[in-house]
């Protein structure tokens, strides 16, 4: 998955109309993990990727936390939900307070009322998968792409 994604990025920085200093990555769930996984530091280089081409930000939907260093290399927002019990935000809370300030600024956004896949409009008004609560919530939703945006604006603008 971190292949495609590097992929994905070499192949929008030799895009005339891309500005290859505006892409970011962005992944929900186990997406949103892979998401943390390239946003962290690394000592060598694991994929062929040219100098100068690199993600200027990340935004990582309800991943886990635990799954990436402590120390990222990029900004990052996090968008969970206070009732997930799947990736619970109890976890990237510890996580958060690991980082102790190292590495890329990261921002964790917890919405009270949310569960997992809160962006899923299919849920509709939720249900058990592997004995998990996913429920779709659109006032969440919107909370959350609206501080994604505000973010990659923030970010795209430096």
């Amino acid at each position: 998955r971190q292949a495609d994604a590097w992929g994905a990025l070499l192949y929008l920085s030799k895009l005339p109309f891309v500005d290859r200093e505006r892409i970011a990555v962005v992944g929900e769930s186990q997406g949103g993990i892979i998401t943390m996984l390239l946003a962290s530091r690394r000592d060598v280089k694991l994929f062929d990727v040219p100098d100068g081409v690199n993600f200027k930000a990340a935004v990582a939907f309800y991943p886990r936390c635990s799954a990436a260093p402590e120390q990222l290399a990029i900004p990052t927002i996090i968008l969970i939900g206070q009732l997930d019990d799947w990736e619970p935000p109890t976890i990237c809370v510890r996580w958060m307070s690991l980082r102790d300030g190292r590495g890329a600024p990261v921002k964790l956004v917890v919405d009270p009322g949310a569960y997992h896949a809160f962006d899923t409009p299919g849920l509709g008004d939720g249900k058990r998968v592997s004995g998990h609560w996913l429920e779709y919530d659109p006032e969440a939703t919107r909370k959350s792409m609206s501080e994604m945006h505000a973010f990659l604006a923030s970010q795209f603008s430096k």
